[in-house]
């Protein structure tokens, strides 16, 4: 479990007030499952909360020292049923090297989201236009041919 100081922990308090928990604690306590989620999730975020159900005070206490000894992580506030944890994101090199082969493999497929998005309208205006060259536009006397104006 790592330690961490005042200003740092008064930091990362104020960077995780606006965030929504990401894992959920119920009934079976700290499960596999539900360690490998809040692994994945530090790997993500670095800093993430974590919601307990249905605990005491000291059970909550109990569980977020478990759960930072099990993880190498540092506990940075316990409100509530609310645990926040931080942990400093690890460097995986495996993990490493095989996205830099994807990217390099097919560099012309990547698309960044404006010409994702311009692909899209382009492809919808030509869809408009391709409707209204088979359709002419009809007035609304060709469209009810049997109703005279009167």
């Amino acid at each position: 479990m790592t330690e961490l100081p005042p200003a740092q922990r008064r930091d990362l308090r104020a960077r995780a007030h606006h965030l929504n928990p990401v894992v959920t604690i119920a009934g079976n306590g700290l499960a596999p499952a539900v360690v490998a989620e809040i692994e994945r999730s530090l790997q993500a975020h670095e800093l993430i909360k974590v919601k307990v159900q249905g605990t005491e005070r000291e059970q909550r206490e109990a569980l977020m020292h478990e759960l930072c000894e099990t993880l190498g992580a540092a506990p940075v506030q316990h409100i509530g049923n609310i645990l926040v944890v931080w942990r400093k994101r690890r460097e995986d090199t495996k993990d490493a090297a095989p996205a830099a082969h994807k990217a390099t493999a097919r560099p012309s497929t990547a698309k960044s989201a404006a010409a994702f998005a311009a692909a899209a309208r382009r492809a919808a205006l030509a869809k408009a236009s391709a409707e209204t060259r088979r359709s002419p536009a009809r007035g609304p006397a060709a469209r009810n041919p049997g109703a005279r104006g009167r």
